[in-house]
């Protein structure tokens, strides 16, 4: 598939929403909803009707470098964009899935303009008042989701390798808290920290260190 047509793909939700009559739609997407550790970090953006973003895609079916260039892109074009997060303390005492929805809340309420409409990726509907829709793979269907989510991911991301700095035996920089082989062995060896999540496994089963 050509690129104009595959980003023409990525714009048919958003395009039948401008022609129902909307003109602020926004994305939202999260990073970090699988991870052992760190925060989960939601993204709301409003993508203009036109850009130039070439690549845009679901983050994770990009490079690091690809993503990151996409990144500073998105910020330099979109009409409205921001953060939000939700933080392990947060996670183990609501549930991934419900400080999931808070940290996406927590982005939709900071972005500059108010969306006249959300595309929320995934299957879950929010506890807000905005007129919204979950989508499932939105992240492979939506522009706006795609842009929210590389902008989630680069910023967690960014996240865990500070936290790598604080505890570095944990390669948080390579791999951002995932269960990957290394960090299971990590995790084995050092007991988990602070920043993992106790409510998940195998962590809730060990004795957090300081």
């Amino acid at each position: 598939m050509a690129e104009a047509e595959r980003i023409a793909s990525l714009l048919k939700i958003e395009n039948e929403l401008y022609t129902a009559g909307y003109r602020l739609v926004a994305g939202v997407d999260e990073a970090g909803r699988g991870p052992l550790a760190g925060p989960v970090v939601a993204a709301a953006c409003i993508l203009p009707p036109i850009f130039d973003l070439p690549g845009l895609n679901d983050s994770k079916k990009l490079t690091e470098k690809k993503r990151e260039n996409l990144n500073k892109m998105i910020q330099q074009q979109a009409l409205a964009y921001s953060l939000g997060m939700a933080s392990v303390a947060e996670i183990d005492t609501l549930n991934i899935l419900q400080a999931t929805k808070l940290a996406m809340k927590r982005a939709i309420e900071k972005l500059v303009l108010t969306p006249d409409f959300i595309l929320v990726d995934g299957r879950d509907s929010l506890d807000i008042l905005l007129p919204h829709k979950p989508v499932i793979d939105g992240d492979s269907l939506s522009a706006s989701i795609a842009a929210a989510s590389i902008l989630a991911k680069v910023a967690r991301d960014k996240i865990m390798c500070e936290l790598h700095q604080l505890y570095p035996q944990y390669s948080f920089d390579l791999h951002k808290g995932y269960c990957t082989k290394l960090h299971l062995a990590e995790i084995e060896k050092y007991g988990p920290c602070p920043v993992h999540r106790k409510s998940f496994a195998p962590v809730k089963d060990m004795k957090l260190v300081k």
